[in-house]
């Protein structure tokens, strides 16, 4: 008995982590930069927040948010295929908690003129395309991205024809829109660091949308897997 009730707390423990995951990062970055003076989250990208002074907090939070992926995709590939789709998906969520991890370890360069120049102050601040300096740094950042922005709608995309087999139309539309929000605002979020961009002022809504829904889908993931007989 003791060894199954242990077995029971772990994948509990598990599909937690997956669950409050994505509200503890999106709570996270919003209150560092609430607290980070020159930084405008209407426009300024989250991988912002890793820059300069101060910048350990945001590297903490996408390594601790990355690990809870990774605890959760352990317990998800042992779900049963008709509660979260292939085992791919549970590959994918590991891959986002990979992502995460890499990002908080490789910083990204400045982009919009954020962090301002010790020297310049905050009036240094641009809003438009990406500083000109690229460090190898930053391009492994953006590369720890992209298991991130398309691993999460593949993985709802995969999940979804599942449920279609199922006859499951809810999950089935859910998971189908969550991943082309996704993609829709995080394509609207790239486009709004080209050069001379009209969304310029917007860029780090669309990016946060992007989060926001597809993280929740992480959260649902991890949640029916837990509580779905």
């Amino acid at each position: 008995m003791l060894p199954a009730a242990g077995q029971r707390l772990g994948r509990t423990a598990a599909l937690s982590s997956g669950t409050i995951a994505g509200p503890l990062f999106v709570a996270a970055f919003t209150t560092i930069g609430a607290l980070r003076p020159g930084y405008d989250w209407r426009h300024l990208p989250v991988s912002s927040l890793a820059c300069g002074r101060g910048g350990w907090l945001q590297r903490a939070n996408f390594v601790l948010t990355g690990s809870l992926y990774c605890h959760a995709s352990t317990e998800l590939a042992r779900c049963p295929d008709r509660r979260i789709g292939p085992r791919a998906v549970a590959l994918l969520v590991g891959g986002v908690g990979v992502g995460l991890i890499g990002s908080g370890v490789f910083v990204t360069d400045p982009v919009g003129g954020f962090p301002p120049s010790p020297t310049g102050g905050a009036g240094n601040l641009r809003v438009g395309p990406a500083d000109s300096v690229r460090t190898l740094g930053g391009r492994l950042h953006n590369l720890f991205a992209i298991p991130i922005f398309a691993g999460i709608p593949i993985a709802a995309l995969a999940s979804a024809v599942t449920a279609i087999r199922g006859h499951d139309c809810r999950w089935a539309a859910y998971s189908a829109g969550s991943a082309a929000s996704v993609v829709g605002t995080f394509l609207l979020f790239g486009a709004a660091f080209a050069p001379s961009s009209r969304l310029a002022q917007v860029g780090g809504i669309f990016q946060r949308v992007s989060i926001g829904v597809g993280f929740g889908w992480l959260s649902a993931l991890s949640f029916r897997a837990g509580h779905r007989g």
